[in-house]
């Protein structure tokens, strides 16, 4: 069984840079040395062997129009061969996309970290 190329994208390192700028606000600067060491130590080489470990993104049916329309979106920029994937790792949710042999890490977050910057919206 041939294994998967896991290849890191540049949005998964900002993500990770960010994660690191959380963790250090609330003076837990050792878990990010502890999320590093699982990806390395774990994640990567579990997706590199079973690259489907993760649940489908599309499984789940969309709540709004607005939401079933970017999905849809997004399935045709994937392409038929590349599938999209989600994978819950302790504290983190991980995103990656599938092509064959392929793998790309797209992005990574802590659970407690905001999807919404709210200063965009509203001022303080």
């Amino acid at each position: 069984m041939k294994h998967a190329a896991v290849r890191v994208t540049r949005h998964f390192v900002e993500n990770l840079d960010a994660i690191e700028a959380f963790l250090h606000e609330a003076n837990a600067e050792p878990e990010f040395e502890a999320l590093l060491d699982d990806l390395f130590k774990e994640v990567i080489p579990a997706l590199e062997r079973f690259p489907d470990l993760g649940s489908d993104f599309f499984r789940r049916r969309p709540s709004s129009r607005e939401a079933a329309d970017l999905a849809a979106t997004l399935r045709a920029r994937l392409g038929s061969g590349t599938t999209l994937r989600e994978l819950v790792r302790g504290d983190y949710l991980l995103l990656y996309s599938r092509c064959d042999h392929e793998l790309h890490l797209l992005a990574i977050k802590h659970h407690r970290q905001l999807s919404f910057d709210f200063s965009e919206f509203w001022e303080f």
